[in-house]
């Protein structure tokens, strides 16, 4: 079975400025960056992916300091490589006075297939950042809508406590297809974290333009095992069901918790048979490529 990677950064230091990611003995809610604070580049990626029949992958921006120029690069890369079918989603102000010019821009990309804004990282990390309140600002939603019109979906990445919220903003967009990021980032995996998550997620579960991606469930939990992550991959299966759930890596951010390998070979074991095929393939084709 042929498979895609629907959730993966890449970045070249000489090319591309990333504030974060240069930020010396800062560490974040992901773990110490320290280790991948080098240029990943596309064959290192491959090259992890391959021997498990990965085939083709979904580049996600990254907090570049130019959105423009991250997604002008990606796209040199997908070019360089045609034996590796590569899509991204670029970072645009969605709240931006020239939101519709930037959309205009990225359209020109042939990669480009849709747009992530940040809503909620990390609890401490939001309260500095303020991204949460894109939710109460009129522009945001107006951006949602724009994104169908140029073949776009919006790639979501919040916090538990925001998804209500966002849901009633989603419902006011209910052509913009969107991506639910590392499934609704379930950052208190106690018992009581998992199920006030699992009630807030049928906030966009329940909507079918939502799918969810099975990714980065590292970062908010260093020393993560199958056992305790499988809780989180049977209520994604529930809620959205296979043929809306879709496989990401996120490396190499969730290389500082795992090899791809064992991540990979995780999902192999957690996932039922029935399931594998749309999983690794098929919604992320059909949500990226078709």
């Amino acid at each position: 079975m042929s498979r895609i990677d629907a959730h993966h950064h890449l970045w070249d230091l000489s090319a591309v400025h990333y504030p974060w990611l240069m930020e010396q003995g800062a560490p974040r809610f992901f773990g110490d960056p320290t280790p991948i604070q080098r240029n990943y580049l596309l064959d290192e990626f491959r090259a992890c992916g391959a021997p498990f029949g990965f085939s083709a992958s979904v580049h996600i921006q990254v907090g570049a300091a130019d959105g423009w120029e991250e997604a002008k690069w990606v796209q040199s890369v997908a070019e360089a490589y045609p034996d590796w079918p590569m899509a991204q989603v670029v970072f645009c102000d969605l709240t931006a006075d020239d939101v519709a010019d930037q959309l205009a821009r990225f359209a020109t990309l042939p990669s480009v297939r849709g747009v992530r804004q940040i809503i909620g990282r990390a609890p401490g990390e939001d309260a500095k950042t303020g991204t949460n309140g894109l939710l109460d600002n009129p522009r945001f939603l107006e951006g949602l809508k724009r994104l169908p019109d140029l073949g776009f979906s919006f790639d979501l990445q919040l916090l538990p406590e925001l998804m209500q919220k966002t849901g009633d903003v989603l419902a006011q967009a209910p052509d913009t297809a969107v991506a639910l990021c590392h499934a609704g980032s379930p950052h208190d995996r106690s018992d009581a974290g998992l199920a006030t998550w699992a009630e807030a997620l049928k906030s966009l579960s329940e909507q079918s333009q939502v799918v969810c991606k099975l990714s980065g469930l590292g970062m908010f939990d260093h020393g993560w095992t199958p056992a305790g992550i499988a809780p989180i991959v049977h209520t994604c299966l529930t809620q959205f069901t296979g043929p809306r759930c879709m496989f990401g890596s996120n490396f190499p951010v969730d290389s500082l918790t795992s090899d791809y390998a064992t991540l990979v070979k995780t999902y192999d074991q957690l996932l039922p048979g029935e399931v594998k095929q749309a999983v690794f393939h098929d919604t992320a084709h059909r949500f990226y490529f078709a």
